[in-house]
């Protein structure tokens, strides 16, 4: 009878958790997207209504998002959408700088030459549609081109650490690139570096990945410290004074 009843209980909260999960995704989109911009203020009532979302399954995705880091909850006012610092693109970027010319050189002559030519293609490509829109596709392209140069270097551990890594780097990128209308200009960078990965030269390999890792670095910098000083008339100023002496 308990199994049962514990079974027939399971099928009726699988849509609840599913339409949480939903909730979930669709607000990580927002945030990581930057489309609900950094160190806003956000409300239950602001966000059921924006986005046609239920309270429960609201209120299981906003703990999640708390879990997450990419919002803080403010006691009896709502919730604070985790604020875009010149410390987190410091951080980011340090440690990349650290992983991504360790990958390439641990990577040089075990990649798939065809598959990173095709990602590259496509984070040059030019969508028809907004340059947000071409922001979020660039940047799942352009991360998928990383990725496989680490899964190519065979350290998972490695892997995980980057894949980290560089979905944080969503936001800076969105917030950066997309707030200011422009798409990264990455050169020859990816081109150049595939020749020395399916060569097999491990030195140049890794002499490049770090100085593509440093040219992004100082665009990203650039580009994020330009919008924050935008968004000075939609965000709090007090949270933007303090990222900007970050």
């Amino acid at each position: 009878m308990n199994s049962a009843k514990n079974y027939n209980d399971n099928i009726v909260a699988q849509p609840d958790a599913v339409r949480a999960n939903q909730a979930y995704d669709l607000l990580r989109r927002e945030i990581v997207s930057c489309r609900i911009l950094p160190g806003s203020h956000v409300t239950e009532p602001w966000l059921m209504d924006r986005y046609s979302l239920g309270k429960a399954s609201l209120r299981i995705a906003l703990q999640r998002l708390v879990q997450s880091r990419l919002i803080s909850s403010i006691p009896r006012q709502g919730y604070r959408i985790a604020p875009v610092t010149v410390k987190d693109v410091e951080e980011i970027f340090c440690l990349r700088l650290l992983i991504e010319p360790c990958a390439a050189r641990l990577a040089a002559g075990r990649v798939n030459r065809a598959q990173l030519e095709r990602l590259e293609q496509i984070c040059r490509g030019q969508m028809p549609e907004d340059v947000g829109n071409q922001i979020d596709f660039f940047w799942e392209a352009n991360k998928s081109f990383h990725m496989a140069i680490a899964i190519a270097s065979g350290n998972e551990r490695l892997q995980r650490t980057l894949s980290g890594l560089l979905d944080e780097m969503a936001r800076l990128v969105a917030l950066g690139f997309g707030a200011q209308g422009v798409r990264p200009n990455i050169e020859r960078d990816h081109t150049m570096l595939i020749e020395h990965l399916a060569r097999g030269d491990a030195d140049a390999a890794e002499a490049l990945a770090r100085q593509h890792v440093e040219t992004f670095r100082s665009m990203t910098m650039e580009k994020v410290l330009a919008s924050l000083k935008d968004a000075a008339a939609t965000i709090p100023l007090q949270p933007l004074a303090r990222t900007l002496r970050d």
